[in-house]
C-alpha cells in the first residue's frame, strides 16, 4: 500500500470517528424531546441555577440585602416535588451578607410558563432555615424575609429556561402540564 493511499485511509477513518462522535452529542441534545414530552435531568437544571448565582435581594423595604447562593437541586426518589438547598447571608440588623449567615431548604412543584419558556417554582414550601448566628432559631423577622423572598423568587426568577434550539425543535407544539416524576422534571406538550 503506498503512502498516500494509507495517508488517505487513516483520514477517512479518522473522519468517520468524528462523525460518529459528532451525531452521538447531537442526538444526546436532542434526547429531552421523547415523543409528546420533554424531559429535563437534574444536573441540567443545576447547570442552569449555577450560571445564575449569587445573586443580591432587598428585603424588608430596604433595611436588610439577602444574597443568596450555592444553590443546590435534587429530585428525592419517588417525590412529586424537587427539593432546592440555598446559603444565605443577611446584610443589615448587625451582619454582613458577604459571610455566610446561614442556609435553607425549600420544597416546590413546578410551572411552565408560555411567555418566558421557562419553569419556576410552584407552590414553594420553606422547609428548613439554620442560622447560626441567630442561634439556629427562626424569628419572625428572619421567617418574614425568607418567605417574602421566596414568593418573589417563585413569582420572577425561573429555575430553567428553555434554549432556543429546543424551542425550535417544539415548533407549534403547545405545553399542556409540568410534572416531577422518577427524579426527572417532564414537561408534557399537545400533539
Amino acid at each position: 500500500m503506498t503512502g498516500t493511499r494509507r495517508a488517505f485511509l487513516r483520514s477517512a477513518a479518522l473522519f468517520s470517528v468524528a462523525v460518529y462522535l459528532s451525531g452521538c452529542a447531537t442526538l444526546n441534545a436532542a434526547s429531552a424531546l421523547l415523543g409528546n414530552q420533554l424531559v429535563f435531568s437534574t444536573p441540567q437544571l443545576q447547570e442552569y441555577l449555577d450560571r445564575h448565582y449569587p445573586r443580591r435581594y432587598d428585603a424588608a423595604g430596604g433595611l436588610v440585602d439577602l444574597t443568596v447562593s450555592q444553590p443546590q437541586i435534587s429530585i428525592p426518589p419517588d417525590s412529586s416535588r424537587l427539593h432546592l438547598d440555598f446559603d444565605v447571608g443577611i446584610d443589615g440588623l448587625g451582619m454582613r451578607s458577604d459571610r455566610h449567615t446561614g442556609h435553607f431548604a425549600i420544597t416546590s412543584g413546578l410551572r411552565y410558563d408560555t411567555r418566558s419558556h421557562a419553569l419556576y417554582l410552584e407552590e414553594p414550601e420553606l422547609e428548613s432555615v439554620q442560622l447560626p448566628l441567630l442561634g439556629d432559631r427562626m424569628t419572625t423577622t428572619g421567617r418574614e424575609l425568607i418567605n417574602g423572598w421566596l414568593r418573589d423568587y417563585a413569582r420572577n426568577e425561573p429555575v430553567y429556561r428553555l434554549e432556543q434550539r429546543m424551542l425550535d425543535t417544539l415548533g407549534s407544539r403547545r405545553v399542556s402540564g409540568t410534572l416531577i416524576q422518577d427524579g426527572r422534571v417532564v414537561i408534557k406538550l399537545d400533539r
